[in-house]
């Protein structure tokens, strides 16, 4: 008899479940709202990273003068500003964002996954209840994947309206360049859309609650882009906690908790996210929740209701669209009976898309300086790689970690351009336990970036 899967939700966590599902033989019904990809494709991650890909580009064209290339206007004269078109770059970030989620909807239909329009609601004994402009469908399901994601956190005070005070998802509707931004928040979405922003050559403030950029990355790390950051011109507000953000005409003022104030022509909220698990079925199901409202999950993506897994942002595990789509592949492989292993975060490499990129994986210098691991240190700064001087890159290094003793490498941290890239040696090293010095021993090429993992690693050398 054919397993039925059942999943609410199409993005990263839905789509992947999807996908493993059918190639294992189930019958497998996606139900989505918005259309398939979710907010990692539609709104959030593919549309951001593409106008950071328009930003670097900025980036890249302003440092151009250094090594040897000069832009002349028709009449031959120097050309010194670069200016960017705002609405042009905002539809291309639109089209391939519809462009992607139509191909994952191919694939899934090649793979014979249907998939429902509509929002889905878990019903009594393992149904789901899809509700489509008044219609409404109940699927018996085996199993069942909550992958319903997250959306943008707003407070009373700071109400977005979709124009000049807007959420992240929001952004992409601007056709004219801004005068002032302010951007609050600095955690990893603010700190992304600042900088991208800045690299577009608007004035940008960012209004950050703690003491410094990124709060939750190395501290290194952080240091390095705020000095880059401010640098480049932005106006850096540390440890300035917002009150409150209101409108007044085409000025957007956001007032501090200690009175001040400041004031731009739009202001972007970075403060988080909630998971939408509201109106959900959950507690009739017996779904546990914890008190942000995030579904509880074990190792596995097992809920506490029997048959009902949940992945992705909903689950508030580690907010990434790999995460996501992993814990969703582990589900079906636990259900189905596939070879499977527990999802293990300490192998999750992940990357903050500010100029320059910060990439990690494994355990972190907090954890080290915190006593929770011991290991040694090795740090790199890029500015005596070869191929960095030949692009005229001053600023990033290669952190790695590895234990005493065994030489097993742990963790590591890249800061420079296209870190994610460049983390992907350590995060095989980590999740393979190699040694410093089977990764130093690995050829590179002369010269390039990664040469600087595999000298990193040469340091953490014990004879």
């Amino acid at each position: 008899m054919t397993d039925h899967i059942v999943i609410i939700g199409g993005g990263p966590g839905g789509y992947e479940a999807a996908h493993v599902a059918a190639q294992l033989g189930a019958e497998v019904t996606v139900v989505d709202t918005d259309g398939v990809g979710g907010s990692a494709v539609l709104t959030d991650c593919v549309p951001s990273k593409t106008l950071i890909a328009t930003s670097e580009l900025m980036t890249d064209m302003s440092a151009a003068a250094e090594l040897g290339v000069n832009f002349h206007d028709h009449q031959g004269d120097a050309a010194t500003t670069i200016s960017v078109d705002l609405a042009r770059v905002n539809a291309r970030v639109k089209q391939l964002a519809a462009d992607q989620s139509s191909d994952i909807a191919a694939r899934l239909d090649r793979d014979g996954v249907r998939v429902l329009t509509g929002r889905g609601r878990l019903g009594p004994d393992m149904t789901v209840e899809v509700t489509t402009d008044g219609d409404s469908e109940t699927v018996q399901a085996d199993a069942i994947i909550l992958a319903t994601g997250a959306a943008p956190r707003t407070l009373p005070s700071a109400q977005p309206d979709g124009e000049r005070i807007l959420t992240w998802e929001q952004v992409y509707d601007l056709t004219e360049v801004p005068e002032k931004l302010i951007v609050v928040g600095s955690g990893v979405t603010g700190a992304e859309f600042a900088s991208a922003y800045l690299s577009l050559g608007i004035d940008v403030t960012l209004v950050s609650s703690r003491d410094r950029v990124l709060p939750g990355e190395d501290a290194d790390a952080s240091a390095v882009l705020e000095d880059v950051l401010t640098r480049r011109g932005m106006n850096v507000l540390g440890q300035s906690r917002m009150q409150s953000v209101t409108r007044e005409g085409d000025t957007v003022t956001v007032t501090l908790t200690d009175g001040r104030t400041v004031s731009g022509s739009h202001c972007i909220l970075a403060l988080g996210s909630i998971p939408n698990t509201a109106d959900l079925g959950l507690e009739e199901a017996g779904v546990a929740t914890d008190e942000g409202g995030f579904i509880t999950v074990d190792r596995v993506s097992r809920t506490s209701a029997r048959g009902i897994y949940a992945a992705g942002d909903c689950t508030g595990v580690l907010m990434l669209a790999s995460v996501a789509a992993m814990q969703g592949r582990i589900a079906m492989w636990h259900f189905l009976g596939d070879a499977v292993a527990p999802l293990d975060l300490k192998k999750v490499s992940s990357n903050v898309f500010t100029s320059p990129e910060i990439a990690t994986v494994g355990w972190s210098q907090q954890a080290v300086d915190a006593g929770e691991i011991t290991a040694e240190v090795v740090m790199l700064p890029l500015a005596g790689n070869a191929r960095a001087k030949m692009q005229g890159v001053r600023d990033g290094f290669v952190k790695l970690f590895c234990r005493p003793g065994t030489g097993i490498v742990v963790g590591g941290v890249v800061v420079g351009p296209r870190a994610s890239e460049l983390i992907h040696p350590v995060s095989i090293a980590v999740s393979e336990s190699l040694t410093a010095d089977q990764l130093a021993q690995a050829f590179t090429v002369y010269p390039s970036m990664s040469g600087s993992i595999a000298e990193a690693a040469r340091r953490l050398h014990r004879v």
